[in-house]
């Protein structure tokens, strides 16, 4: 696939050695796009980057998206080798814990915030000095039908969520109109990441779904390529959920 929609830009995607984040790299680069990577285990990120056409195509940063001289060196990085920085893709999101609200080890709960919501901010900053406020272009991030409503389980997750959904709108407040901030929020997506959600039974997760299928991480890379693409030009501040028509969202 090569639509041509990114031919020349430069994009930064975290969490992106896998699953949803390496699905976007994919969707990204087949449009035109030379991108950065991000994750915290190297060896994935080399195969992400060969399988993502080499050098001339991606470079990688490894590193915790939490970790502020991780995220000033990844930015360093893409312009050092590509000379710009259109897109940012805030991918990284972790959920160590399930169970009952009142049962989370607080550490647990800030380790959640500062990945899921407070790196978003950082690497946004980031991008915003070092080219996106100047040049303009657009910021998306990957939330989740979990920030929604209530999500049992996985309840400080979804608050996390439900704070980076509120963050997307803020930003685009903010840094309108050279940047354009969104968000993307999928329900099950067949990821390591959510396997313990449909591993034991994927025919019964899959018939929550008015679509008789979990999404796969394509599906949301398709998605982000829309909104960070110039035909999302008059669409900002917005959250465009991703879930197969789930049952009970409708």
């Amino acid at each position: 696939m090569s639509l041509g929609r990114f031919e020349g830009q430069v994009a930064l995607v975290t969490g992106a050695s896998r699953g949803i984040g390496l699905a976007v790299a994919r969707r990204l680069v087949a449009e035109g796009a030379r991108v950065c990577i991000t994750a915290r285990k190297q060896p994935a990120l080399e195969e992400a980057v060969a399988e993502l056409g080499g050098p001339e195509r991606a470079i990688f940063a490894a590193g915790g998206s939490d970790d502020p001289q991780h995220r000033e060196a990844a930015v360093q990085a893409t312009l050092a080798a590509f000379g710009r920085l259109d897109v940012l893709v805030n991918n990284t999101g972790i959920n160590p814990t399930y169970g009952p609200l009142l049962e989370l080890e607080e550490g647990l709960a800030r380790k959640m915030f500062d990945v899921n919501v407070l790196a978003a901010l950082g690497w946004t900053r980031l991008a915003c000095r070092a080219w996106l406020a100047e040049h303009g272009g657009a910021v998306v991030n990957i939330a989740s039908v979990a920030g929604l409503g209530a999500s049992p389980g996985i309840g400080f997750y979804g608050v996390t969520k439900a704070a980076l959904i509120n963050l997307t709108r803020q930003l685009a407040v903010e840094l309108a109109p050279r940047v354009r901030v969104n968000a993307v929020a999928p329900a099950v997506v067949k990821t390591r990441f959510a396997e313990a959600l449909y591993a034991d039974d994927e025919e019964a997760a899959a018939a929550n779904y008015l679509l008789g299928r979990l999404g796969e991480p394509a599906d949301i890379g398709a998605v982000v390529a829309y909104l960070a693409s110039a035909d999302a030009a008059w669409t900002t501040g917005q959250t465009l959920v991703v879930d197969g028509g789930m049952v009970g969202s409708l």
